[in-house]
């Protein structure tokens, strides 16, 4: 459904730009007619290209939707980038005015204006030299882009509404709506570069733990220009893997996926865009995640639904993936939750202990969303953006070390959140917050108890025996227990801690 109203809005509107002279896409005239599939699917991947930033990442996240668009579009849309002309320098030049002032090249000894490092829809890069020598590189806005693609995020919204009304049965399973809220959430720091500085400041207070990451320098920030140090070597789609030694690959590539992990579970702020080309390495050095404009962030409750999901992964257990993917989402009065669950378990076998060179993880992930959808279960609009994050990262670390199972990195990393989660539980804030929830609960339940004798008496009381208990996500009753994550959580601590100390 979204993905034919994304193409039927991509049809207009490159129809449109191609009777202004700038659309590029043009289907193949020779192909033949049993490619009418691939064709249509190249066509549409060329106009989402022409069309700028925006749709390019939508199609982006499209790929990671097999329950939304068919296969052939999803093998086409993989391959989307931004598709942009290198515009000269000069263009750049008032905005550089605008931000820093018009003497702005006193900032800089030296500015290579010749040829930009890098050319996206949203901006172009250049390196330049600061006084005293440092190399840095710095990172200009297209004029008006920011207006363009605020236009284009209202028009998706109104398509969104339009789909809720129109497909109510297809809208209960996947909240379109919700799902592109995430998403221009995340997309906002690249259109204010001091959001995007402000995210580099949090993850390279993050990353300190991680000894062969790092996370380049803010120099200065507006909301157009960002200065920023170098990220030395190269992305790590270009690298040869035979100049590292097999301990640095490992090393780095371990360290990428618990960096996120942990923003995933516990910092939940997550790098939402960490393909192989935002990640720069060289032999001898720490590895540089680059490009900090479009962040995923997660409140506690999903980050905390979303662990038992991997951890069902790397514990081989796929009725418990299905169960805590229900919880995570909704489920929907036609869902067929047994069948999800079979799915599941034979799914989850194959991917439990593979490797990266064995398995795509993260086409493994759209599986399960695939299976979901078909079985009547709603994902959480998060999963949108945490797909795109995690296919990604998948293959920035196959491309140094494919040889890495992400599941064993995962159970090697979860005691330490775990440890990190009993703390935030024992914060003074979480206790003030679970003794208010306690209060409430004593506050309210005289109430409650007189309206179960009034129910008695006037013999509307039933007492069920043997009745399963049904998820919230399911439109049960979850019941209160304010020691039961905390429980579980201390429970899952002491085992891993007691199956690592030495006897």
């Amino acid at each position: 459904m979204l993905g034919s109203l994304v193409t039927d809005e991509v049809g207009q509107l490159a129809r449109s730009r191609r009777q202004s002279g700038r659309d590029r896409a043009s289907p193949d005239a020779d192909a033949r007619p049993g490619e009418d599939g691939a064709r249509r699917a190249r066509a549409v991947r060329q106009a989402l290209e022409s069309l700028g930033p925006f749709y390019v990442k939508l199609g982006q996240i499209l790929s990671t939707r097999p329950d939304m668009v068919p296969p052939t579009m999803i093998a086409e849309l993989q391959n989307l980038h931004d598709q942009v002309d290198v515009q000269p320098f000069s263009v750049f030049e008032p905005v550089l005015a605008q931000e820093l002032g018009p003497d702005w090249k006193l900032c800089f000894d030296d500015v290579d204006t010749t040829r930009p490092l890098g050319a996206a829809s949203l901006a172009q890069v250049y390196q330049v030299r600061l006084p005293g020598g440092r190399p840095a590189v710095i990172k200009v806005q297209r004029p008006g882009i920011r207006d363009a693609v605020r236009a284009d995020m209202a028009l998706m919204r109104k398509a969104s509404r339009i789909v809720a009304r129109t497909a109510p049965r297809f809208n209960e399973v996947i909240d379109v709506e919700a799902m592109l809220d995430s998403i221009f959430d995340a997309m906002e720091p690249e259109l204010d570069f001091t959001g995007e500085a402000r995210n580099m400041d949090e993850a390279r207070e993050n990353i300190r733990r991680y000894p062969t990451l790092e996370v380049p320098r803010v120099v200065h920030a507006t909301p157009k220009v960002l200065v920023q140090s170098l990220a030395p070597g190269s992305s790590v789609r270009h690298v040869d893997r035979r100049m590292f030694s097999e301990r640095e690959r490992m090393d780095i590539g371990k360290d990428l996926l618990r960096f996120m992990y942990r923003g995933y579970f516990v910092d939940r702020m997550f790098h939402a865009d960490p393909h192989a080309g935002n990640v720069f390495a060289q032999p001898g050095g720490p590895a540089t995640l680059i490009d900090w404009g479009m962040v995923g962030r997660l409140d506690r409750r999903t980050s905390l639904r979303l662990l038992p999901l991997l951890m069902s992964i790397a514990q081989n257990d796929g009725h418990g993936l299905a169960w805590a993917w229900a919880d995570m989402g909704r489920v929907t009065a036609w869902s067929n939750l047994p069948a999800f669950a079979s799915d599941m378990a034979a799914l989850v076998p194959k991917v439990a202990t593979a490797s990266l060179e064995d398995i795509n993880f993260g086409v493994s992930l759209t599986t399960v969303l695939e299976k979901a959808t078909r079985r009547g279960i709603g994902s959480a609009p998060s999963i949108s953006l945490l797909g795109k994050s995690f296919a990604n990262l998948e293959g920035s670390v196959r491309c140094l070390a494919p040889d890495i199972a992400l599941a064993e990195v995962f159970k090697a990393e979860v005691r330490g959140i775990i440890v990190s989660l009993l703390r935030e539980y024992f914060s003074l804030d979480q206790v003030a917050r679970n003794t208010m929830d306690l209060l409430t609960a004593v506050t309210s339940g005289p109430e409650q108890w007189r309206g179960v004798l009034a129910d008695a008496a006037n013999r509307r009381f039933a007492l069920q025996v043997n009745e399963p208990y049904t998820p919230a996500a399911m439109g049960g009753q979850r019941p209160w227990s304010p020691s039961r994550g905390l429980m579980a959580l201390g429970a899952a601590a002491l085992l891993l801690d007691r199956r690592r100390s030495p006897r």
